[in-house]
């Protein structure tokens, strides 16, 4: 089954370890990053695609954070 997950964060280094984390348990990057604007925090947001491969069937409540 693949998993698929997507990581947003502000753009600090936090994210930046969101990801780091995510592809150290086996996930892999899926696309390019994408960046935006939140004008009502007046902040930059990141956000990252990753996708895994893992045995089993999917259902509606696996916690794809711990895979």
């Amino acid at each position: 089954m693949k998993l698929y997950r997507f990581l947003s964060d502000d753009d600090t280094q936090d994210f930046c370890h969101k990801v780091t984390a995510a592809l150290n348990k086996g996930w892999l990057l899926h696309g390019g990053a994408t960046y935006g604007y939140d004008a009502s925090r007046g902040v930059m947001r990141c956000g990252q695609a990753v996708v895994k491969e893992v045995p089993g069937g999917y259902v509606p409540d696996l916690k794809l954070g711990e895979q």
